[in-house]
């Protein structure tokens, strides 16, 4: 039997991709993290499906879970939020499966940071603003940083930043940012990215932190975005769609 890994998105269920939804509806048992994954999600479950909220779980309980399931011949669902690839807890779970012989399948699913930016309405990258887009977090509870990967080390970079898992830290990000940015630089929050209660806040980094505390309650699930290409208008044209730009696929006759 099969454990199927399959990023759920970023909260709106029709965010999934078709390959994860039919996946859901072929397995009998259904491990879903019920504190971020939508439970409309698990009308997707087949009539009898097996569903288990991971929230309170821990690692040796959802493995114990993945033994039960494949002891009876069924195979398993098991969501995540966001995509795999990133603060997803997949690879220690891999790790288990691998030393017990368990087969398993990965389905990537819709970032968070790709959701929020949809919701910005904007283009992380624009020609000669921002060509690279820094995924990262603050230390926290769940793990440290490693020494390298520190904010200012990014931010000394010019690029848009995503910060993931930081927004009760935001006073200090913005005071290891501002020496490379500057005050003015365009910062936002999104909260809770494609939910029905989504919220955006758009600022600069001087008023950020003000921002935040009038709304008052966004503690969690929320991501921050710091760089110009959040709030760039004059830009070049990329080259990509320009009229003299000859490419492989749009070449005119010689």
């Amino acid at each position: 039997m099969t454990v199927h890994f399959i990023g759920a998105g970023p909260g709106a269920p029709d965010l999934i991709t078709v390959r994860g939804r039919d996946l859901i509806a072929r397995c009998g048992v259904c491990l879903y993290a019920g504190s971020i994954v939508s439970d409309s999600l698990l009308t997707h479950c087949p009539k009898g499906a097996r569903v288990v909220n991971t929230a309170p779980m821990s690692l040796d309980e959802i493995v114990g879970e993945f033994v039960r399931s494949t002891a009876a011949g069924e195979d398993v669902a098991r969501l995540h939020s966001g995509d795999l690839s990133i603060w997803s807890a997949l690879g220690e779970q891999l790790r288990r499966l691998d030393a017990i012989k368990i087969a398993y399948t990965i389905t990537p699913g819709v970032p968070s940071f790709a959701a929020a930016a949809s919701a910005l309405r904007c283009e992380l990258t624009l020609p000669e603003v921002a060509q690279s887009v820094v995924l990262t977090r603050t230390p926290g509870r769940a793990s440290a940083m490693p020494e390298k990967e520190t904010l200012t080390a990014f931010a000394a970079t010019g690029a848009t930043l995503a910060i993931h898992l930081s927004i009760q830290s935001l006073a200090r990000v913005v005071e290891q940012v501002v020496p490379f940015y500057g005050n003015e630089c365009a910062a936002a929050v999104v909260y809770r990215a494609s939910w029905p209660d989504e919220r955006i806040i758009r600022a600069t980094l001087g008023t950020i932190v003000q921002r935040l505390a009038e709304q008052g309650d966004i503690e969690r699930t929320a991501l921050i975005f710091v760089g110009p290409a959040l709030a760039s208008d004059d830009f070049r044209d990329s080259a990509l769609y320009d009229a003299g730009y000859q490419r492989r696929f749009r070449g005119k006759p010689a």
